[in-house]
This record gives structure tokens, sequence and C-alpha cells, in this order.
């Protein structure tokens, strides 16, 4: 799927948990998240936030992604290396974004009220990989790589 397809997908599914038709629970102790759809060609997931809660900075490994917040805001930090490193953006209820290959970020609720954002990959992921900022170098330095890794 292309990242236009991946986007158009995840504000559909966002018009289906506003209409009630996925429930979200909040879990204050971390984010909580089900697989809505694995066909093979794309896997979706949804997403509830509480507030604080992240996913730390990482990749979609062969994966391009795409979200969309169906509530709340997040705030996405993400690298940009030939913009001087990380770069913040807000997305707020309503907002859609595409991932590029190789595109590292960490998405983070710092609102007051809980968030509900809904993700989608193609290929499904099967890795995803996490990230530490090195400062004195301004690179990125490889924590570690996890098999099936959850959304972000």
């Amino acid at each position: 799927m292309s990242l236009g397809e991946l986007t158009a997908l995840t504000r559909r599914i966002a018009t289906e948990v506003r209409a009630g038709l996925h429930r979200v629970p909040i879990d204050p102790d971390r984010r909580w998240y089900r697989q809505l759809r694995d066909d093979g060609v794309v896997d979706v997931w949804l997403i509830g936030w509480a507030t604080g809660q992240s996913t730390e900075l990482h990749d979609h490994g062969g994966s391009l992604g795409a979200l969309t917040v169906v509530s709340g805001m997040l705030a996405e930090h993400r690298w940009a290396p030939h913009r001087g490193g990380i770069r913040a953006r807000s997305l707020r209820t309503g907002s859609s974004q595409g991932f590029r290959l190789g595109h590292v970020h960490d998405v983070v609720n710092h609102g007051v009220v809980s968030a509900v954002s809904v993700h989608a990959y193609s290929p499904p992921l099967t890795v995803m990989s996490y990230y530490a900022l090195d400062p004195g170098a301004a690179a990125l330095r490889r924590l570690r790589t996890v098999p099936d890794g959850l959304p972000g």
C-alpha cells in the first residue's frame, strides 16, 4: 500500500472509532493497544494513550506507516538530521501523518487528557528498532531491535 492509502485507511477507521464501533480503554500504567487488522498486506492498530505515555524513539523496520489521531493530542518527536536533529510537531484530533521507510520518531501524549489514535503499517510490522540520541555526535545510536514490535 502507498502512504496515501495507509493514511486514508487510518482516517476511515478513526471514523469508525468515533462512531463507537471500537472500544478504547485507557490504561494509566501502559499504552493500551489492539490489532484491528492483519491481512498480510497491512496491519492496523488502535491505541489508547494516558497522559505522559510514549513510544520511545523507534523506526518501523521495513514498513511504511500512517496514523490518525481520533481524540486528544499527541506530539511527534522525529529524527531529521538534515534539519538539526530532533524536530517536534503536534498532532491534534483529526490530524493524520504518513511515515516513509527509515522514519524514526517518538510519539507521546503531553496533553492533559487521554488520546486515541489509529496506526497502519504496510507491509505489516515484523520488527522495530529503538534508538537513543547521541548529542555529542548529533546522531542516533541503536539500542535494540525487537521482533513484532508494538506500533508507535
